[in-house]
């Protein structure tokens, strides 16, 4: 929900998306919660987010999701929505 960035369920970041600028140099990143375990975010407040919670596609589906579980199809998406192709030096998974 705006002005929120990430993918959320509800309350709850699934995904975190972020850009880092310093000494000439962007980065990009992204966080998929697949199998995370939720208790580490019981003592912090994620992304400073007053109120608002922290899932993962694990506690959402109600069975274990690995990362080897969504590689290839997050990145199949990737390059659909984003109109482009990855080109990887070795193999991502």
């Amino acid at each position: 929900p705006p002005p929120f960035t990430g993918v959320w369920m509800g309350d709850s970041k699934l995904c975190a998306i972020g850009v880092h600028c310093g000494n000439h140099i962007t980065s990009h990143g992204l966080a998929l919660n697949c199998c995370t375990d939720l208790t580490w975010f019981d003592h912090i407040i994620p992304c400073g987010l007053e109120g608002k919670g922290v899932t993962s596609l694990s506690h959402e589906l109600g069975r274990h999701v690995t990362v080897d579980h969504v590689l290839e199809p997050f990145l199949d998406c990737f390059q659909e929505v984003f109109d482009c192709t990855l080109d990887f030096s070795e193999d991502p998974g």
